[in-house]
């Protein structure tokens, strides 16, 4: 192998074989390896801290913590749901589909608490009476109106052979005066302690209306027996103009357990009405008229004077002398 400084002049460019001098990146690099393997070394030879005893007493903080510690953060309190009452533990599913709503707090004392939504009344794990629409009441006017559709009104719909499939709610928790008056004191609805019931549909697909005149006469008695026993408050025809077409139920509280029932039980309406007089007969002779009865000269037909045995067909009794009232019978 042949080698000559004139051949190795061209394979290297730079004259460092004439000069001595190593290329500055070359010198560079070299000098960061020697500095890294130095500072390794002296590390190296750096004595670690002895580990602490086992009888040391362990160390302690000063008050407050760490300052450059973050306080410690308390972890939120559980939110305990509300306390159901007696009322609420009682109404279950197999009673009532009535889930609770939250409380309502209106202006002048409307609204109230432990509400539910009373949406069907259960006869029987197959059988349910859907409350339509679904009323907004108080649990125990709830739990008042499922008994009652229990107890009385089932039974009664399997004496006709059927049995009830809905309950026809007119109104329930309304925030207004009684009668919708304003300015007027505040309804038993507004305080979601009524309903306003109309009828009921049966599974024949026959429907009972409360007032209506033509529905059996029977039925009805038995149905205002068994509300007005159960109510404070029952209100139908009779009562007042307001509940001619729905029988109102409530249980307002008044002294001495007092109870209000009106609600009149109405027979069917005559298909003729029994005031008109009877068609005049076709061969009655025409009746004179007032210048006739003038002419004539005959003084005015009267009808006789009415006595007691007129009203009764038989004669009245001797009039007892009256005497001085007492102060008792007078009051």
């Amino acid at each position: 192998m042949n080698f000559s400084a004139d051949r190795a002049a061209r394979k290297w460019p730079c004259d460092w074989h004439a000069t001595g001098r190593l290329p500055v990146l070359v010198i560079l690099a070299l000098a960061g390896v020697l500095t890294c393997a130095a500072s390794m070394e002296a590390s190296a030879k750096v004595p670690l801290p002895r580990s602490r005893p086992a009888d040391a007493p362990a160390a302690v903080e000063p008050e407050g913590g760490p300052a450059d510690h973050e306080p410690p953060t308390q972890a939120p309190a559980e939110v305990k749901p509300p306390e159901l009452s007696a009322c609420r533990k009682a109404l279950t599913e197999d009673i009532a589909i009535a889930p609770s709503i939250p409380s309502i707090k209106g202006l002048g004392g409307c609204g109230g608490e432990d509400l539910v939504r009373l949406e069907a009344i259960v006869l029987s794990p197959t059988q349910r009476v859907a409350v339509k629409p679904a009323a907004i009441l108080r649990c125990a006017m709830a739990a008042a109106v499922a008994d009652w559709v229990r107890t009385d009104m089932a039974p009664l719909a399997a004496k006709l052979g059927t049995t009830i499939t809905e309950l026809d709610n007119f109104d329930s928790f309304e925030c207004r005066g009684r009668n919708r008056v304003r300015g007027a004191k505040l309804s038993e609805h507004g305080l979601a302690n009524a309903l306003d019931v109309r009828g009921m549909t049966f599974a024949n697909g026959n429907t009972l209306s409360l007032t209506d005149r033509t529905a059996s006469r029977e039925i009805r008695e038995k149905v205002l027996a068994s509300v007005c026993t159960r109510f404070t408050t029952v209100l139908g025809p009779s009562s007042d103009w307001y509940h001619e077409d729905h029988i109102h139920l409530d249980l307002a509280q008044r002294r001495n357990g007092y109870k209000l029932c009106q609600w009149g039980v109405y027979d069917p309406l005559p298909a003729i009405a029994p005031l008109l007089p009877a068609e005049r007969p076709e061969e009655a002779p025409p009746r004179p008229t007032a210048d006739e009865k003038a002419a004539s000269g005959k003084p005015p037909e009267t009808a006789p004077e009415a006595g007691p045995e007129d009203y009764d067909g038989k004669p009245a009794a001797p009039a007892k002398p009256r005497g001085k009232l007492s102060r008792r019978s007078a009051q």
